[in-house]
């Protein structure tokens, strides 16, 4: 499709906020919103970033595409807000200028795999599972039964991995040797004072600031004011009384059930 408006995209600056945890939705509609930077010629993307992070292929997607843009010329800057931890770190240090807030969440880099071991209830209640299988490790992190010794070596390999990938791509994006971002990955938090002082962002300031410097990279108006990208749909039931805390109970049960088992870039405190 040819944007009509494409010219006057060239001297305007484009904004995407991620909010809330980093899941295939949030992933489609960010890719989407960025294709739509590039395809306008948007000469920089201010990045509002408040997560607590997500699954990983998620947020590595997020981060490559962000790569890719500015490869393409796009000024990216981020800006984070109330919270920007784990998986909202890795999608952050795609950037190159990081504002945080002084008080912003954010660290928690690192990786947890949760599983649900409900052996002992499931027997109390007389509930037994019959497992037909085709290798050991097929029903690895089965609620009904613990993990054996072998698969929680398994297990921790894999945690092994991502997590390697997480410090890689944190000393990429930091310009930090890996050993120093290894020196405070261990899922701790911070704040964003720290964090500055750390190397994990550049500026202290608010989202107002990120623009600003958004501005000065792409040597646009300092007034000039972003146009905000891939908002995410609103629903019917969003009419509703009491549909906020509805969502965030929603978010809550996804965090808990549907990303058991996953490994994640999440904080969860």
């Amino acid at each position: 499709m040819v944007w009509p408006w494409r010219r006057k995209s060239r001297r305007r600056m484009a904004r995407i906020a991620i909010e809330g945890p980093i899941a295939a939705t949030t992933r489609r509609r960010v890719l989407k919103a960025l294709r739509e930077v590039e395809t306008r010629e948007f000469p920089a993307l201010l990045l509002r970033i408040d997560s607590p992070g997500g699954t990983v292929g998620d947020s590595q997607e997020i981060h490559a595409a962000l790569l890719r843009l500015r490869e393409k010329g796009c000024r990216v800057v981020a800006s984070f807000g109330n919270i920007s931890a784990s998986g909202g770190v890795y999608v952050g240090v795609a950037a190159e200028t990081i504002v945080s807030n002084p008080g912003t969440i954010t660290g928690s880099i690192g990786v947890i795999l949760r599983g649900n071991n409900l052996s002992k209830l499931l027997e109390r209640i007389g509930i037994r599972f019959e497992t037909v299988k085709s290798g050991a490790f097929k029903d690895i992190l089965s609620p009904d039964r613990a993990l054996s010794s072998e698969e929680r070596q398994l297990l921790q390999e894999l945690i092994d991995s991502s997590y390697d990938q997480f410090v890689e791509a944190v000393a990429q994006g930091r310009n930090l040797e890996p050993s120093v971002v290894r020196g405070f990955a261990d899922g701790r938090v911070f704040s964003g004072a720290q964090a500055k002082a750390l190397g994990l962002v550049d500026v202290l300031g608010d989202e107002e600031a990120a623009r600003t410097i958004a501005a000065e990279l792409a040597d646009l108006d300092e007034d000039c004011r972003p146009v905000t990208l891939g908002k995410p749909r609103k629903q019917l039931m969003g009419l509703l009384p009491g549909s906020e805390w509805l969502s965030r109970l929603g978010s809550a049960l996804e965090s808990e059930l549907l990303l058991c088992g996953q490994a994640l870039w999440l904080y969860r405190p």
